[in-house]
């Protein structure tokens, strides 16, 4: 049976996680025992954190609306309930963004929320 040669192939993977750890602090940046276990534990938070971003963005939309609401008489819950019976279909993100950066498109929407509510 013929030698195999592997160096090359092993050699491109450790390549790979050394790339992956470069800006990292002290050994975990060219070791590569230590660089393997920094960049598997970066990948596990970046998986989890892709998700958690839409949580927390869904979460500071919410908080931003309640507070523009709360300027016009209206709570969160009665302000998003008013928009469904009056048949506006914004998402949050819109919402949220309205109140930060068009008060006066905000405060219409919230005057249309107490006349229908």
């Amino acid at each position: 049976m013929p030698r195999v040669k592997k160096s090359v192939p092993s050699r491109a993977r450790r390549k790979k996680i050394i790339k992956k750890a470069k800006g990292y602090y002290g050994m975990r940046k060219n070791t590569f025992k230590l660089a393997k276990e920094a960049v598997e534990r970066a990948m596990r938070y970046s998986y989890r954190d892709r998700r958690r971003r839409k949580r927390d963005f869904r979460s500071l939309w919410i908080v931003r609306i309640n507070a523009a609401a709360k300027l016009f008489g209206l709570s969160y819950s009665r302000f998003i309930s008013g928009l469904q019976k009056a048949g506006i279909s914004l998402n949050r993100k819109v919402l949220a963004d309205l109140a930060v950066s068009d008060k006066k498109a905000f405060e219409q929407l919230a005057a249309l929320v107490k006349q229908n509510g």
